[in-house]
Formats: C-alpha cells, sequence, structure tokens
C-alpha cells in the first residue's frame, strides 16, 4: 500500500470515533429538514460525474451496455444499503412529542464496512478494467452513484418511519413490547 493510501484511511477512521461518539445517545430528528441531506448529496454527485467527464485527458467516450450495467449495480447496490441502513436507524417519539434518532451499532458497522471495502476494491477493480474489457470511469462513476444512493435511500427510508410515527401509527421495524 502506497503511502497516500493512508489518507482515507485515517480520514474513515477519524470519522468513525466521531460519530461513534455523536451516536451514543438519541439526537432530535427534525423531519421538515430531512430533504436538504438528500439534495445536496444529489447535487454533489451531479457535479462530481460531471466534473469526472469534463476533467482534461479524459476520452468522452459514450458508455456501452456494460458500463450502464456497471452503474446500474453501483446504484441499486447503493440504494439497497441505504434501505438496510435507514431501516436499522431507531427512531422514537419523545415524550415532548418530537423524534428522537439514534443511528444502530449494526448500521454503522455496515456502513464502515461499504466504505472499507470500496477503499481496498477500487485500486484492484481500476487495475483489472482493461483486462475485464470494462470502463475505469464507469467503475468510479459507479462507487459515486453507490454513495448517493445510499444517503438518499437511507433518508426517505427515515422520513416514511418518522410521518408514520408522527401520525400515531406503529413503527413497522420495531416489535412491539409484550403485553404484562
Amino acid at each position: 500500500m502506497t503511502p497516500q493510501a493512508y489518507g482515507p484511511l485515517i480520514g474513515i477512521g477519524i470519522a468513525l470515533i466521531i460519530i461513534l461518539f455523536r451516536n451514543q445517545k438519541p439526537r432530535p430528528l427534525r423531519v421538515r429538514y430531512m430533504w436538504i441531506a438528500p439534495v445536496l448529496v444529489a447535487l454533489a454527485a451531479g457535479f462530481g460525474l460531471w466534473g469526472m467527464s469534463m476533467a482534461p485527458g479524459v476520452t468522452q467516450t459514450p458508455f456501452g451496455l456494460g458500463a450502464w450495467s456497471i452503474l446500474a449495480v453501483g446504484l441499486i447496490l447503493g440504494a439497497a444499503a441505504g434501505y438496510q441502513r435507514g431501516r436499522m436507524t431507531t427512531i422514537e417519539r419523545a415524550p415532548d412529542g418530537g423524534l428522537l434518532t439514534q443511528a444502530s451499532p449494526l448500521g454503522i458497522i455496515l456502513i464502515v464496512g461499504l466504505m472499507g471495502s470500496r477503499t481496498l476494491m477500487r485500486p484492484w477493480l481500476e487495475a483489472h478494467a482493461t483486462t475485464w474489457h470494462l470502463n475505469a470511469l464507469a467503475i468510479q462513476d459507479a462507487f459515486l452513484l453507490f454513495a448517493a444512493a445510499m444517503v438518499i435511500t437511507q433518508r426517505v427510508e427515515m422520513y416514511i418511519r418518522a410521518r408514520r410515527i408522527q401520525a400515531g401509527l406503529p413503527d413497522d421495524h420495531v416489535a412491539p413490547a409484550p403485553a404484562a
């Protein structure tokens, strides 16, 4: 591993420590502002995709069927991971009527595992892309779409659950306490 590869791993480690400390107690969930993160992530992903296509030295060959398939797989896997992560997040009604949310430790392990595998797989996939007749730019774009789909789907899942809880309906993802 080159010294340049340690930078992202150190950043992930620091982010993990901060996330673990922040998620030790429930935090207020502001449902009316939940649309902001998906919009910002979608804009950032769009600009990222556009920027990668406009980079100097990048050939502007249109994607073939294989490249579009790679992008679709990245999008679908990201949406599946986001759904699972949103489903594992605990949402409960606070005594004052507001909502509290707390990320599951299993959800944190999922995101760390996904980020770690992405970091480890990227150099290997890019090195073997030409051997397998894959578009290296499509692989990078698929990783970006994976992250964007994960964040957006997680927020959508949490929004749907939060609206149900606000309406007084039970949360489908939490088993009811046994009657005494």
